[in-house]
Protein backbone atom coordinates (compact mmCIF):
# COMPACT_ATOMS: atom_id res chain seq x y z
CA UNK A 1 0.00 0.00 0.00
CA UNK A 2 1.21 3.37 -1.40
CA UNK A 3 1.53 6.25 2.21
CA UNK A 4 0.30 9.63 0.91
CA UNK A 5 -0.58 12.49 2.55
CA UNK A 6 -4.13 13.87 1.83
CA UNK A 7 -6.35 16.45 3.68
CA UNK A 8 -9.58 15.43 5.70
CA UNK A 9 -12.62 17.34 6.87
CA UNK A 10 -13.73 16.53 10.67
CA UNK A 11 -17.52 15.28 10.53
CA UNK A 12 -17.98 13.97 14.17
CA UNK A 13 -16.64 13.82 17.60
CA UNK A 14 -17.39 10.98 19.60
CA UNK A 15 -16.65 11.30 23.56
CA UNK A 16 -16.28 7.94 24.14
CA UNK A 17 -15.13 7.73 28.10
CA UNK A 18 -14.77 11.27 30.37
CA UNK A 19 -10.65 11.08 28.70
CA UNK A 20 -11.07 9.11 25.57
CA UNK A 21 -12.72 10.60 22.31
CA UNK A 22 -12.88 9.82 18.69
CA UNK A 23 -12.97 11.69 15.80
CA UNK A 24 -14.21 11.13 12.35
CA UNK A 25 -13.10 12.49 9.12
CA UNK A 26 -13.75 12.68 5.51
CA UNK A 27 -10.33 12.39 3.77
CA UNK A 28 -10.37 14.22 -0.04
CA UNK A 29 -9.19 11.07 -1.40
CA UNK A 30 -10.25 7.41 -0.05
CA UNK A 31 -7.32 6.10 2.43
CA UNK A 32 -7.00 2.27 1.68
CA UNK A 33 -5.78 0.65 4.87
CA UNK A 34 -5.57 -2.87 6.53
CA UNK A 35 -6.98 -3.15 10.00
CA UNK A 36 -4.31 -2.91 12.65
CA UNK A 37 -2.79 0.19 10.54
CA UNK A 38 -2.14 3.05 12.07
CA UNK A 39 -1.61 7.20 10.20
CA UNK A 40 -0.20 10.43 11.09
CA UNK A 41 -1.91 13.32 12.00
CA UNK A 42 0.42 16.24 10.64
CA UNK A 43 -0.67 19.45 12.44
CA UNK A 44 2.87 21.21 11.42
CA UNK A 45 3.50 20.94 7.89
CA UNK A 46 6.16 23.09 7.38
CA UNK A 47 8.32 21.12 9.91
CA UNK A 48 7.21 17.45 9.19
CA UNK A 49 9.87 16.25 12.06
CA UNK A 50 8.04 18.00 14.67
CA UNK A 51 7.32 15.51 17.36
CA UNK A 52 4.88 17.52 19.32
CA UNK A 53 2.33 18.45 16.96
CA UNK A 54 2.36 15.68 14.62
CA UNK A 55 1.69 12.38 15.65
CA UNK A 56 0.59 8.70 14.96
CA UNK A 57 -2.95 7.33 15.70
CA UNK A 58 -4.46 4.17 14.86
CA UNK A 59 -7.21 4.19 13.01
CA UNK A 60 -10.10 2.94 15.31
CA UNK A 61 -12.73 1.88 12.46
CA UNK A 62 -13.22 -0.66 9.70
CA UNK A 63 -11.67 -0.18 6.56
CA UNK A 64 -15.24 -0.14 4.91
CA UNK A 65 -16.08 2.80 6.34
CA UNK A 66 -16.80 6.21 4.03
CA UNK A 67 -15.03 8.20 6.80
CA UNK A 68 -11.43 7.39 8.74
CA UNK A 69 -11.64 7.53 12.65
CA UNK A 70 -8.97 7.90 14.96
CA UNK A 71 -9.27 7.71 19.06
CA UNK A 72 -7.25 9.23 21.80
CA UNK A 73 -7.05 9.61 25.41
CA UNK A 74 -6.98 13.87 25.72
CA UNK A 75 -3.94 15.42 27.71
CA UNK A 76 -2.95 18.44 27.59
CA UNK A 77 0.02 17.92 24.88
CA UNK A 78 -0.28 20.68 22.36
CA UNK A 79 -1.14 17.54 20.54
CA UNK A 80 -4.18 16.60 22.15
CA UNK A 81 -5.34 20.10 22.56
CA UNK A 82 -4.84 20.83 18.79
CA UNK A 83 -6.94 17.66 17.95
CA UNK A 84 -9.64 18.41 20.49
CA UNK A 85 -10.46 22.01 19.69
CA UNK A 86 -11.40 20.61 15.83
CA UNK A 87 -14.50 22.08 15.32
CA UNK A 88 -16.84 20.59 12.69
CA UNK A 89 -15.66 21.48 9.04
CA UNK A 90 -11.95 21.46 10.12
CA UNK A 91 -9.20 20.84 7.77
CA UNK A 92 -6.28 18.15 8.97
CA UNK A 93 -3.40 16.28 7.36
CA UNK A 94 -3.30 13.09 7.46
CA UNK A 95 -0.24 10.78 6.13
CA UNK A 96 -1.39 7.16 5.85
CA UNK A 97 -1.50 4.46 6.05
CA UNK A 98 1.40 3.27 8.40
CA UNK A 99 2.33 0.04 10.02
CA UNK A 100 2.72 -4.08 9.66
CA UNK A 101 1.08 -5.22 13.07
CA UNK A 102 -2.27 -6.25 10.91
CA UNK A 103 -4.99 -8.53 10.59
CA UNK A 104 -5.42 -11.25 7.80
CA UNK A 105 -8.57 -12.15 6.50
CA UNK A 106 -7.20 -16.24 6.56
CA UNK A 107 -6.42 -16.26 10.62
CA UNK A 108 -8.93 -18.31 12.26
CA UNK A 109 -7.76 -17.91 16.17
CA UNK A 110 -6.67 -14.35 17.01
CA UNK A 111 -6.65 -12.69 20.91
CA UNK A 112 -5.61 -9.73 22.02
CA UNK A 113 -4.01 -8.38 25.06
CA UNK A 114 -4.96 -4.30 25.71
CA UNK A 115 -4.25 -1.89 28.08
CA UNK A 116 -6.45 1.11 28.27
CA UNK A 117 -6.18 3.32 24.80
CA UNK A 118 -4.28 0.37 23.17
CA UNK A 119 -7.97 -0.76 22.45
CA UNK A 120 -8.18 1.61 18.93
CA UNK A 121 -6.47 -0.65 16.35
CA UNK A 122 -8.70 -3.86 18.10
CA UNK A 123 -11.81 -2.06 17.27
CA UNK A 124 -10.88 -1.55 13.85
CA UNK A 125 -10.27 -5.24 13.06
CA UNK A 126 -13.43 -6.47 15.52
CA UNK A 127 -15.50 -4.66 13.56
CA UNK A 128 -13.83 -5.73 10.17
CA UNK A 129 -14.30 -9.08 11.05
CA UNK A 130 -17.95 -8.38 11.86
CA UNK A 131 -18.81 -6.62 8.81
CA UNK A 132 -16.93 -9.27 6.96
CA UNK A 133 -18.94 -12.31 8.58
CA UNK A 134 -15.83 -14.07 8.85
CA UNK A 135 -15.40 -17.21 11.10
CA UNK A 136 -12.66 -15.86 12.95
CA UNK A 137 -12.60 -17.04 16.70
CA UNK A 138 -11.58 -13.94 18.91
CA UNK A 139 -10.71 -13.60 22.68
CA UNK A 140 -9.98 -9.97 23.79
CA UNK A 141 -8.46 -9.55 27.30
CA UNK A 142 -8.90 -5.57 27.79
CA UNK A 143 -7.60 -3.77 31.11
CA UNK A 144 -8.61 -0.38 32.43
CA UNK A 145 -8.26 1.20 35.60
CA UNK A 146 -11.82 2.08 35.92
CA UNK A 147 -15.13 0.93 34.14
CA UNK A 148 -16.18 4.34 33.20
CA UNK A 149 -12.77 4.34 31.19
CA UNK A 150 -13.42 0.83 29.00
CA UNK A 151 -13.71 2.61 25.25
CA UNK A 152 -15.94 1.50 22.50
CA UNK A 153 -17.71 -1.11 25.80
CA UNK A 154 -21.30 -0.42 23.94
CA UNK A 155 -19.45 -1.37 20.25
CA UNK A 156 -17.87 -4.38 21.96
CA UNK A 157 -20.74 -5.67 24.33
CA UNK A 158 -22.94 -5.14 21.05
CA UNK A 159 -20.66 -7.66 18.74
CA UNK A 160 -20.71 -10.29 20.85
CA UNK A 161 -24.28 -10.37 21.16
CA UNK A 162 -24.02 -10.55 17.30
CA UNK A 163 -20.99 -12.79 16.80
CA UNK A 164 -20.45 -15.71 19.45
CA UNK A 165 -16.65 -16.34 17.79
CA UNK A 166 -16.35 -13.64 19.57
CA UNK A 167 -15.63 -13.44 23.60
CA UNK A 168 -14.35 -9.80 25.78
CA UNK A 169 -13.11 -10.41 29.35
CA UNK A 170 -12.50 -6.76 31.09
CA UNK A 171 -10.60 -6.74 33.66
CA UNK A 172 -10.61 -3.20 36.10
CA UNK A 173 -7.32 -2.67 38.73
CA UNK A 174 -8.48 0.10 40.37
CA UNK A 175 -11.56 -0.34 41.96
CA UNK A 176 -14.17 -3.09 42.26
CA UNK A 177 -16.13 -3.30 39.18
CA UNK A 178 -19.90 -2.97 39.67
CA UNK A 179 -20.52 -5.25 36.48
CA UNK A 180 -20.83 -8.85 37.24
CA UNK A 181 -18.73 -9.41 33.86
CA UNK A 182 -15.86 -7.03 34.22
CA UNK A 183 -12.91 -8.59 36.71
CA UNK A 184 -11.05 -7.01 39.32
CA UNK A 185 -7.29 -7.34 38.54
CA UNK A 186 -4.80 -7.47 36.17
CA UNK A 187 -4.28 -9.36 32.89
CA UNK A 188 -2.57 -12.40 34.80
CA UNK A 189 -1.08 -15.45 33.26
CA UNK A 190 -3.75 -17.29 35.50
CA UNK A 191 -6.61 -15.20 33.85
CA UNK A 192 -5.27 -15.68 31.07
CA UNK A 193 -5.37 -19.80 31.07
CA UNK A 194 -8.72 -19.97 33.04
CA UNK A 195 -10.62 -18.29 30.31
CA UNK A 196 -9.13 -19.70 26.95
CA UNK A 197 -7.83 -23.20 26.23
CA UNK A 198 -7.04 -22.09 22.67
CA UNK A 199 -4.39 -19.56 23.81
CA UNK A 200 -1.23 -21.35 22.25
CA UNK A 201 -3.26 -21.46 19.12
CA UNK A 202 -3.97 -18.23 18.33
CA UNK A 203 -2.51 -15.14 16.95
CA UNK A 204 -2.24 -12.66 19.61
CA UNK A 205 -1.97 -9.04 19.27
CA UNK A 206 -0.10 -6.78 21.86
CA UNK A 207 -1.05 -3.10 21.51
CA UNK A 208 -0.30 0.22 24.29
CA UNK A 209 2.98 1.61 26.39
CA UNK A 210 6.09 -0.13 25.97
CA UNK A 211 5.73 -1.64 29.20
CA UNK A 212 2.55 -3.11 28.68
CA UNK A 213 3.78 -4.35 25.52
CA UNK A 214 6.80 -5.84 27.10
CA UNK A 215 5.10 -7.36 30.41
CA UNK A 216 2.47 -8.87 28.14
CA UNK A 217 4.58 -10.45 25.59
CA UNK A 218 6.63 -11.83 28.50
CA UNK A 219 3.44 -13.25 29.80
CA UNK A 220 2.59 -15.04 26.43
CA UNK A 221 5.78 -16.57 26.54
CA UNK A 222 5.80 -17.90 29.76
CA UNK A 223 2.28 -19.41 28.80
CA UNK A 224 4.31 -21.09 26.11
CA UNK A 225 2.98 -19.32 23.01
CA UNK A 226 4.88 -19.36 20.20
CA UNK A 227 6.94 -16.13 19.34
CA UNK A 228 6.40 -16.06 15.84
CA UNK A 229 2.22 -15.91 16.63
CA UNK A 230 3.07 -12.54 18.80
CA UNK A 231 2.08 -9.35 16.81
CA UNK A 232 3.18 -6.64 18.90
CA UNK A 233 3.25 -2.73 18.66
CA UNK A 234 4.17 -0.18 20.80
CA UNK A 235 2.13 3.44 21.44
CA UNK A 236 4.92 5.77 22.11
CA UNK A 237 4.67 9.67 23.43
CA UNK A 238 0.75 9.26 22.42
Amino acid sequence: MVTKITKAKLVKKIQRTPSVASFRMKPQERIDFIPGQFLQVVFDKDNPSNKDLNKYLSFSASPSKDYIEVTKRISQSNFSQKLNNLKIDDEVLLNAPLGSCVFKDDYKKIGFLIGGIGITPVISIIEYIVEKKLNTDVELFYSNRTEDEIAFKAELDGWQKENNNIKVINAVTDCQPKDKNCIFGRISKELILERDKYIKERILFIFGPPKMVDAMKGLCLEIGCKEENLKTESFIGY
